[in-house]
């Protein structure tokens, strides 16, 4: 369980052949996923936020992290953790707390209050917690261009690939530009390459495997798989009544 061996899981990949990491949300969930067979996990803030009761963006710190410390305990394939946007901790509390956790990977937003943050910045952030954790941490650098938006007259299109690549230059492991349409990760893969590329699976989109194909590495899921549960339970309960 060591951020080398989560890293080394995403080079070397076929096209149409991703890293697919389902998203867990708390220690049972993380263990079917473990028990299945996937090599590695990836958390989803919303996802545990829905499962401590929090709405998303709202879980103290505290719960967010021990959270993450059961999920990664609870299985023995590396654990990367879905840390929002930093909760404002300086880059060597923030990766001293997460390394306690036994996670070896993060994603890290540009977006904070809904405001998306300066790329500039957000690369100076993002160097500053790859000086702090050395190789100990995978670093996912969460690009929010088509999730918060961009300002009038900015292509997204052409600003997600400016920010892929300071975040890659400032020492980010891989990019994700969360809710890009998939037609992005082609001109991503074809820039920058040899970066991995995250992509979100949605129930709506092209699966895992065509995810691959237009260029991604990496797929995850976000809340989709908690929610997915959640309905699931519902149904278990409606029939109970």
């Amino acid at each position: 369980m060591t951020a080398s061996g989560l890293r080394a899981l995403h080079h070397g990949r076929a096209p149409g052949d991703p890293l697919v990491l389902p998203g867990p949300w708390d220690a049972a969930s993380a263990r079917v996923f473990a028990d299945a067979g996937f090599p590695a996990l990836a958390t989803p803030s919303a996802g545990v936020a829905a499962s401590l009761g929090y709405e998303d963006g709202s879980t103290p710190p505290a719960e967010m992290f021990a959270a993450v410390a059961r999920i990664a305990r609870s299985v023995s394939v590396p654990v990367s953790a879905d840390i929002e946007a930093g909760y404002g901790l300086s880059p060597g509390e923030l990766v001293e707390r997460l390394l306690a956790t036994g996670a070896v990977g993060c994603n890290l937003e540009d977006t904070v209050d809904g405001v998306l943050l300066d790329a500039g910045a957000q690369a100076d952030r993002l160097a500053a917690v790859r000086a702090a954790a050395g190789d100990a941490l995978f670093v996912n650098a969460r690009i929010d261009t088509y999730a918060t938006g961009v300002p009038d007259g900015v292509d997204p299109a052409a600003e997600t690939l400016r920010r892929a690549r300071l975040y890659a230059a400032a020492g980010a492991d891989c990019v994700y530009p969360i809710l890009a349409p998939p037609e992005v990760f082609g001109p991503l893969a074809g820039t920058l390459p040899g970066l991995p590329l995250n992509a979100l699976a949605r129930p709506d989109g092209p699966g895992p495997g065509r995810l691959g194909e237009l260029g991604a590495t990496r797929i995850t899921f976000g809340p989709g798989l908690q929610r997915r549960a959640t309905a699931a339970v519902r149904e278990i309960a409606d029939g109970l009544r």
